[in-house]
């Protein structure tokens, strides 16, 4: 089942994918529970795409966690997964525009499959985990390199991660999916710049819920990026980037300069 987010006269509303390319209204929010349909329905093509989860969230990020991405950095294979975190104010809806600081030299993309925490989780057990996760969207770590390099020689992953707009997610929840078992592309101006499978990941989704959870409660909405495969590389004012995951879509976003 697909789930989008949707500005619909004024305010968000969630609704699921039918065939023929309409959505049919949720009455309220999968993360209040209520999965219940309604009656009223639009066009996919149609609607203002928001981020697919809830409005303020808990956005945490993994580093290092394709095997192919560390072994491209040079890198030893981490014990643990190296977190960090970004700030609600970096969520981005599909279509948004990345905002390219002034002053920045160097801005990655990251193309990344998210899990979308849909029960509240502490101290789950990896084989429960996934019974937590609502489903799965698209989303892309945007990331400035001389700070975060600046930060790491500290043993630090804060600012160059948490810039607004650094956090593109979507298009949708995808309910039914196997994390283990994706696809995932990267696309920048249309020529294939990453691509990867999920199956590569030294951590999976069921370790990472698992692993916060025994520190965090996680809560409905939050989201976790799991992590780049390689191929990481520059964005710059005009560009367009997109992620495409088998099941999910595709998440585009075009970059613009950020003005005074």
């Amino acid at each position: 089942m697909k789930i989008y987010k949707f500005l619909h006269e004024g305010r968000a509303r969630f609704g699921v994918l039918e065939d023929g390319g309409t959505v049919r209204a949720m009455r309220g929010s999968p993360f209040d529970g209520d999965m219940a349909l309604g009656d009223e329905r639009w066009r996919l093509d149609a609607l203002q795409l928001l981020a697919p989860t809830v409005e303020r969230p808990r956005i945490f990020g993994v580093g290092f966690n394709y095997r192919s991405h560390i072994l491209e950095t040079g890198r030893p294979l981490p014990d643990i997964p190296p977190l960090f975190m970004k700030p609600d104010t970096s969520l981005l809806a599909p279509g948004g525009a990345i905002v390219y600081p002034r002053g920045s030299t160097i801005v990655h993309y990251e193309a990344e499959l998210v899990a979308v925490i849909g029960r509240r989780a502490r101290h789950v057990r990896q084989e429960d985990a996934l019974a937590h996760v609502l489903g799965y969207t698209c989303g892309n770590d945007v990331s400035e390199r001389t700070i975060q390099r600046q930060e790491m020689a500290m043993g630090l992953m804060t600012l160059g991660k948490a810039f607004d707009s650094f956090a593109p997610i979507g298009p949708c929840i995808e309910t039914a999916l196997d994390p283990g078992a994706l696809r995932l592309r990267g696309r920048l101006n249309g020529t294939q710049v990453q691509e990867g499978e999920t199956a590569d990941l030294l951590f999976g989704v069921d370790a990472l819920v698992a692993y916060l959870s025994h520190a965090i409660t996680l809560l409905p909405g939050d989201l976790i990026m799991t992590g780049t495969p390689a191929g990481v590389g520059p964005l710059r004012p005009g560009d367009r980037v997109e992620v495409e995951i088998e099941g999910i879509g595709t998440l585009a976003n075009d970059v613009v300069e950020e003005r005074a």
